[in-house]
């Protein structure tokens, strides 16, 4: 399951051919290790004449020990008006200045041309990008825009965003937040996230931040200390870097997989000091007994993640119709009939969360997975129309969508077809299982209760799909 070239990428030789040769050039990603502060080098903050949120953005600064700096006056009094120190910076090209991360509130851009404000400040700086640096843009949710112009310009911010992702390379990130009118005080959970180590593998993703009650975090290493959480599919690969993730994170973590798996799965939850709990998941009775298992155990259920999933490929001529009823079964009405019993008893506890693992097939297609494609759409689809209706109990719904991600799995797929996965992306590589459980613990974070209706790639931007 690892992929020898990135070693090679970036060896002497390596680098050598690759210039030569003009080869994909992936670097080694850095990621999250405890302890780390959430801003890895110097980080320069500005913004648009008129910005909204940047006294949000410096909440979230505030909480950093990396060097702030920034470019203009708006940023600088949102700095000053927080009580946080930071140095004017004024770029040239012989400073030889280095950033760790790039943000830029776009909030008060109101028309078309007021987005050369935006360029003006990346464009000095675009090149002084550390490795593995971040680039995010702050604005308002287009749709939520009273004025079209505004709406028109905020829309354009998806453009720019997109197309950094795929110029800053050097394992670096680009992302787009959407902040909603009153939605301010969720912007940290979001933005920590994605100035972070553990957004690793996610570029190029927009995030619209929803108005919701505040939910304060005392511990940012045990965000989910005193949650219970179940992730079904939890024996290997993704769904056990899920467990993992969510117990590092404090929670107590339930993990759910069929009976064959049951020797693995316990092993899994002993490691991580949960629980197990050998079900299949289709089985007639497998909603009412999740549902019993939580309402008695453990006085409900506040984190649930839909991962288990499978993958019964056959072009749509050849394809059983039990390869069809069998994986939109398990990959998408089963998760269904689970929430509707969970949300019927009462089980998922205020500020509960769930989360779903989507594909980016359910967003692109691919070839001989009508069946997968067509449940892992409908996933997405969930997640959108189950949004509002689940808003109002106070509980979140979003999903992720992976892209190649290594597991025993991929390193089945053929070698030519594995390396093509691997490199078609921005990055040039494939991600790990670590880089979806992040994003899911992300989205479990109490702190990230504005984060609903959302669908985010873990694929290092794809360069197949939206």
């Amino acid at each position: 399951m690892s992929d020898g070239y990135i070693n090679f990428a970036n060896s002497s030789l390596g680098q050598t051919l690759i210039k030569s040769f003009g080869l994909p050039n992936p670097e080694i990603l850095d990621r999250y290790e405890a302890g780390q502060d959430f801003i890895r080098g110097s980080l320069l903050l500005g913004a648009a004449e008129g910005a909204e949120l940047s006294s949000a953005i410096a909440k979230t600064l505030g909480n950093s020990q990396s060097p702030i700096l920034t470019s203009g006056d708006t940023a600088a009094k949102a700095l000053k008006s927080a009580k946080l120190s930071a140095a004017s910076y004024t770029p040239n090209e012989e400073d030889g200045q280095k950033f760790g991360a790039l943000v830029f509130d776009a909030s008060g851009i109101k028309n078309s041309a007021q987005l050369r404000q935006m360029y003006d400040f990346f464009h000095p700086v675009a090149r002084k990008m550390a490795k593995s640096g971040r680039l995010i843009v702050i604005g308002r949710t287009p749709e939520l825009c009273k004025d079209p112009k505004e709406q028109t310009a905020q829309r354009a911010l998806e453009g720019f965003v997109r197309s950094c992702g795929k110029e800053i390379r050097k394992g670096s990130t680009s992302q787009l937040i959407y902040v909603a009118p009153g939605a301010e005080n969720q912007l940290d959970s979001t933005l920590r996230f994605f100035l972070s180590s553990k957004s690793a593998y996610v570029s190029a993703q927009v995030v619209r931040i929803s108005k919701a009650a505040e939910q304060s975090v005392s511990n940012w290493e045990k965000p989910l200390a005193e949650k219970v959480a179940l992730v079904t599919g939890a024996s290997r690969g993704i769904g056990k870097a899920i467990a993992e993730t969510l117990a590092r994170d404090g929670a107590k973590v339930v993990c759910l997989d069929i009976p064959p798996s049951e020797e693995e799965l316990k092993a899994v939850a002993t490691e991580l000091g949960g629980e197990a709990l050998a079900l299949d998941i289709t089985a007639e009775e497998a909603p009412q007994t999740i549902t019993d298992y939580f309402k008695n155990n453990h006085q409900g259920l506040d984190i649930i993640v839909h991962n288990a999933g499978v993958t019964r490929d056959k072009t749509l001529g050849r394809m059983k119709p039990q390869f069809w009823d069998m994986t939109l079964d398990i990959n998408l009405s089963s998760e269904e009939r689970i929430n509707d019993a969970l949300l019927a008893a009462d089980a998922i506890n205020e500020n509960g969360r769930v989360i779903c693992v989507s594909s980016i097939s359910g967003i692109a297609g691919n070839m001989g997975q009508t069946n997968y494609s067509t449940s892992k759409a409908g996933v997405i689809g969930m997640v959108q129309s189950m949004s509002p209706v689940l808003n109002k109990k106070n509980i979140t719904i979003n999903a992720v969508a992976p892209g190649f991600i290594e597991t025993a799995m991929t390193a089945a797929i053929p070698f030519a077809i594995r390396q093509a996965g691997r490199r078609m992306n921005s990055m040039s590589q494939g991600g790990l299982p670590v880089d979806v459980a992040e994003a899911i613990a992300w989205y479990a974070n109490p702190a990230s209760a504005g984060v609903t209706g959302n669908v985010v790639r873990v694929c290092g931007q794809s360069l197949l799909g939206a």
